[in-house]
Formats: C-alpha cells, structure tokens, sequence
C-alpha cells in the first residue's frame, strides 16, 4: 500500500493536474519491482536470442537453424541493429509489456487507490491519460535501451571477429525506434484495457499470456495454413501485424529467426493496424473507465 499511497499524494498535491498525475505514475511504476523484472527481461531474452546464441553457434564453428556460420556471424553485426533490437517484441517482449499494461490498470483495482484517487479532483480521462503517458514514457525509454544494448553487444562482436561495423542509416535507425515504440505501446494499451475491463491484474495477466503465447500461435501456425478464413484473420491479429511490422523494419533481406517476426502483411498496413489497434484499447478503456461504477 505504500506505493499506492505515494501515487495519489502528489496527484492531490497538484491539485489533479496531467503533469501531476504523470509524475505520480512514474514513481509508482519505478518504486514497483515488477515494473523492472518485466522491463528487464525484453531487452535481456532479445539480446539472448538475436545475439548471444547465434554467436556462440558461430564461435563452435556449427550452423544454426541450418544457416551455415558466416552467416551467422553477418546476422549479428552492427549493419543488423534495428532487426535485433526488435526481434523480441512481437512475442515474448509483447507478453511482458501486456503484463505491465494489465498492471499499471489492475492493481489500482486491486489496491482501492483509484476511488481515493478520483475523490481528490481529477477526471476520470485525466487520470487515464496520466497512465498512458507515464506508460509511453518507460517504453520509449525502455526501447532506446534495447537499442543501445544491442549496439553495444553487436559492436563488441564486430571488434572481436574484425568484421566490418556498417551502422544503420539515421533514416532507417529512426524508423526503427519509432516501429519499436509503435508495437510495444499497443501491446501496453492492450494491458491497460484488460487490466480496466476485468478490474484486477491476475486474470488480466492471465487472459494477455493465453492469448499471445497460445490463440495466436494456434491461429497462425495450425489453423491459418488449413483453412482460409483463418488466414484471413491472421492478418487482423496485433502479434501478426507488429511481427510483420519488425520484419519489415529489419528489411527484406535481412532474415529475423526469432519465433514471431514473420512477413505476413507489408509493414504500410501493419503500422496502420497497430495503429487501430491502439485507437480502439485506449477509446474502450476510456469508455470503461469514464462510465462504470468503480464499487
């Protein structure tokens, strides 16, 4: 409760202002744990997965996934930087950010801050638009550090191998950090919305996790290839599309071998359905918000 008390005294103290509420939420998700477990881990299983297995393949001079070592070695230079930087959001990094969504939301329930919180003057709108900026303001932040990580790992690999370290273009860097925060706030706003809906963080969590860890995954990979309706739907689905946004972002002729970066639709319309997507979390959790009973 000492963190949930420290979130509504400064919004009171400012009388119930945006900023105040930003700042409030900012230190409930730096003094919350969960907040760096799970911002944590994204950047760390990304760094894993695109880098740190792929060149330990290549130093024991064996292929992965059937790719032969030289280019393993290619597929983790600097020239790759936004493909690796992404490669975990689409899947396991947007099964943590939906947990930190379903959080932020949830546990307002859960604790009873949020009706002390009301009484003190803000709107409800007001409130939750203080969610969604403190939200966007640890992701952006969050993707500029996997992006760093990353650049570092990659250029320590080029320095040890003596290959080339061909950095990305400051067009397409930009590109690629603004892709990154696109997919990894819709799947917070996603969060968000499951955390108001169901007024609590566990079966939130829960329903997030089933849904991108297994209905996608089934759709996708059972369903999809059987029947053409699924796959048909496969391309409205937000881990489709910001997987489909990452591999276009990483460019066409760079192969992303993380579970969930898959072309299935061009990167134009992905960004666009990532986009509705986030329009349509935030205006029903607005709806939900502003228009039922808090009891």
């Amino acid at each position: 409760m000492s963190a949930a008390a420290a979130v509504a005294a400064p919004a009171g103290r400012s009388g119930g202002s945006l900023p105040g509420i930003v700042r409030a939420e900012l230190l409930k998700l730096r003094r919350r744990p969960a907040t760096w477990v799970l911002l944590g881990l994204w950047p760390a299983l990304q760094l894993v997965f695109s880098l740190v297995i792929p060149y330990v393949s290549y130093t024991r001079g064996s292929s992965f996934e059937g790719i032969p070592p030289e280019q393993v070695l290619t597929s983790t230079l600097p020239d790759r930087l936004v493909g690796n930087a992404l490669s975990g959001l689409p899947l396991f990094g947007g099964a943590l950010l939906l947990t930190l969504g379903a959080l932020l939301a949830g546990s307002e329930y859960g604790w009873g801050t949020l009706k002390t919180l009301l009484a003190q003057g803000p709107r409800r709108t007001t409130v939750l638009a203080g969610q969604l900026l403190a939200l966007v303001t640890v992701l952006a932040a969050t993707v500029v550090v996997s992006f760093a990580l990353t650049a570092a790992v990659s250029a320590g690999i080029a320095g040890a191998e003596s290959a080339p370290a061909d950095w990305p273009a400051a067009g397409e860097l930009a590109r690629g950090l603004g892709g990154g925060l696109l997919v990894a706030t819709t799947w917070g706003a996603l969060g968000l919305l499951l955390g108001t809906a169901l007024r609590g963080t566990a079966l939130a969590i829960g329903l997030g996790l089933v849904w991108v860890l297994a209905v996608e995954s089934l759709v996708v990979n059972v369903a999809a290839p059987l029947l053409e309706v699924f796959d048909t739907l496969q391309r409205a689905l937000p881990g489709v599309n910001a997987g489909s946004l990452v591999a276009s972002l990483a460019g066409a002729d760079t192969p992303v071998r993380t579970p969930g970066v898959v072309a299935v639709v061009d990167g134009g319309q992905a960004a666009w359905v990532l986009a509705a997507f986030l329009a349509a979390a935030t205006a029903l959790t607005a709806l939900l918000l502003t228009r039922r009973d808090l009891t």
